[in-house]
């Protein structure tokens, strides 16, 4: 602290801000932390949160010395404190909060902190919710859900308020606390809510938002507008058998929905390698990598990816999402910031909830947006790195990042790289090995991350880039540390699959002429595709209920492709997204120009022809 404290009343700040920082730290409530409340036994608080409490604390008072990691109740932790100022210890009780000026203005603060992790100081009132806070969509539907529940607020009333700063929102809600100002309920046979209606709902029946939402899926099930789950019940090749649990009967689909890019999920050389793998090993091996879960095929597989991304080290992952989580949590800590695209995978999002540093969001492939927030980053100075993460080819857009930009503007405020190859793998580059080589920056990324259930056409995640960054992670990662490995039979697949990309090179070809062809005959067709530059085709429509009725009606004239609506892409910007393989043959791209152009003038996204 600046200045010397005594007396009992300064044993009672010392108390209510020592609460505080465990509160923002732990996100319980401030009336749940009684003095003599053991951190672990009945709180729950491990070590490492502990350490970030102590740190905090310490921070706060202006502490010369490392508060001990020995105390076990908030009780001791103010003591701790007292007698690291030379103050006499006394008992403190919880002192009753403060006055409140602006009930609606300390919901909005209260809200922000329990969903960002945020200290209070830290949650500047007039700072733009993306770039300057980190705060997403998905974030700020919890915060408006929970400020309004606290102020009494219908739910159908608050979806209407938009704001870009925490002041604005407090505005936003403040406007509706008069109940003639709150809109009327929809009404009508068409249900008009989306899934995120469902993300938030209070009840003192924990499932009771299950109960609401089952509802809602059973009568978009029965008008064939959600389909997602139906079981194939054969190859997943360029065209497919599907049971249609609608129908109720078995039906084959132009399949538009598999990011099987380079058809390896079915070549005869990466079938028999996992068969033979699996004979050899077994089924599985029921170890992390650490304890009994690692053979030669694990070795030799990290090895083949480093090398087909020309990068020194690797490590193997189970999961695409679990690289990013464990990636992103292992590196960013509390004093660490993370600077994201808005429109990176959920991954990434999860990653950075995760690890606990600051989020920092920026207009996507916004380009002088990014260098706005690292500037201001710098200007701020939080003591520790600055990682900058972003989608390589974005999943529901197609679009390629901006990396040049991105390199460069990493190097002049001294951040480091992440990207993002799950949908560039294998797709983008002369050898298919993803973003850096497609814009000739290999090297010049710190670390370039994958997923190999796609193009690869295996399971697990990856990331490869400097030999002491990739041991690092393999201690740090709680998503490598503590899960078991990819079964030896799916590595040695994905071996396969690297053999077969650097043997058949054509493969790669013929993917990029499918997807030149079937973009062109969409884009002549009137469609909106935004600015793909990969496999990934969006049809962006935009309103929910007709893009529902849109991928019903491609579905009934045999194509099968995925509706995205939140929370697979922001309220108002559903699409229908097509995948496009080396397996499709031209016949099949034109039956699907066809197909979509009907489904499209059917539902009114495309107009009638004269």
């Amino acid at each position: 602290m600046t200045h010397l404290m005594d007396g009992p009343q300064d044993t009672v700040r010392i108390h209510r801000k020592v609460v505080e920082i465990v509160a923002e730290r732990t996100l319980y409530d401030e009336a749940q932390l009684l003095p003599d409340s053991h951190f672990e036994g009945d709180l729950g608080i491990d070590s490492v949160i502990l350490e970030s409490v102590l740190v905090s604390v310490g921070e706060q008072f202006g502490l010369a010395e490392r508060l001990p990691g020995d105390v076990t109740t908030i009780r001791e932790l103010v003591a701790r404190v007292q007698e690291a100022l030379g103050l006499p210890s006394a008992t403190a009780e919880p002192a009753a909060p403060a006055e409140v000026p602006d009930p609606v203005l300390e919901a909005v603060i209260s809200g922000a902190v329990r969903q960002t992790q945020y200290q209070r100081g830290q949650l500047a009132l007039d700072a733009d919710l993306e770039s300057e806070l980190g705060i997403d969509s998905v974030i700020l539907a919890s915060l408006v859900a929970e400020a309004a529940q606290e102020l009494g607020l219908p739910e159908t009333a608050v979806g209407s308020v938009t704001a870009t700063t925490l002041r604005g929102l407090a505005a936003g809600l403040a406007a509706l606390r008069t109940p003639a100002d709150a809109p009327a309920a929809t009404g009508g046979a068409w249900d008009d809510r989306s899934m995120k209606d469902f993300t938030e709902q209070r009840d003192p029946d924990l499932f009771a938002k299950a109960r609401s939402f089952g509802a809602y899926r059973r009568r978009r099930e029965e008008e064939r507008l959600h389909w997602y789950g139906m079981p194939l019940v054969s190859r997943c090749e360029n065209r497919a058998v599907i049971y249609d649990e609608q129908a109720g009967r078995e039906r084959e689909f132009l399949m538009f929905a598999s990011n099987n890019y380079l058809g390896l999920a079915n070549h005869p050389r990466v079938v028999d390698a996992v068969c033979d793998a699996t004979r050899a090993y077994g089924a599985t091996h029921t170890g992390s990598r650490f304890i009994g879960g690692t053979n030669m095929l694990h070795k030799e597989l990290e090895r083949r990816l480093a090398a087909f991304k020309q990068r020194p080290a690797a490590i193997v992952y189970p999961g695409g999402y679990a690289a990013n989580l464990g990636a992103i949590s292992g590196l960013v800590k509390s004093c660490d910031t993370l600077v994201v695209d808005k429109l990176n995978h959920m991954s990434i999002v999860d990653g950075g909830r995760l690890s606990g540093g600051l989020r920092r969001i920026y207009r996507h492939n916004d380009m002088r947006d990014l260098e706005q927030v690292l500037r201001r980053g710098a200007e701020q100075g939080t003591g520790g790195g600055t990682l900058i993460v972003a989608d390589g080819v974005f999943s529901m857009h197609g679009d390629v990042c901006d990396l040049p930009e991105i390199v460069r503007l990493a190097k002049t405020y001294g951040a480091r790289v992440l990207i993002d190859d799950a949908h560039a793998t294998g797709v983008l580059g002369a050898r298919g090995s993803g973003t850096a080589e497609h814009f000739g920056l290999k090297g010049e990324v710190d670390l370039e991350l994958g997923t190999m259930s796609k193009a690869l056409a295996g399971m697990g995640g990856f990331v490869v880039g400097e030999e002491e960054v990739v041991e690092y992670l393999r201690y740090y990662s709680n998503s490598y540390v503590f899960a078991a490995n990819i079964p030896a039979g799916v590595a040695a697949g994905l071996i396969a699959s690297l053999d077969v990309i650097e043997s058949e090179p054509e493969r790669l070809g013929r993917l990029w002429a499918n997807i030149t062809t079937l973009r062109d005959g969409l884009r002549k067709a009137g469609f909106d595709l935004e600015r793909t530059e990969s496999a990934i085709l969006p049809l962006v429509i935009g309103d929910e209920r007709k893009a529902m009725e849109m991928g019903r009606a491609v579905r009934a004239r045999g194509l099968f492709c995925q509706t995205v609506v939140y929370p697979g892409v922001p309220l108002g910007d559903a699409r229908l997204r097509i995948s496009v393989t080396c397996e499709h043959t031209p016949q099949d791209l034109e039956l699907a120009t066809g197909i979509f152009i009907e489904s499209a003038t059917e539902t009114g996204v495309l107009p009638r022809s004269e």
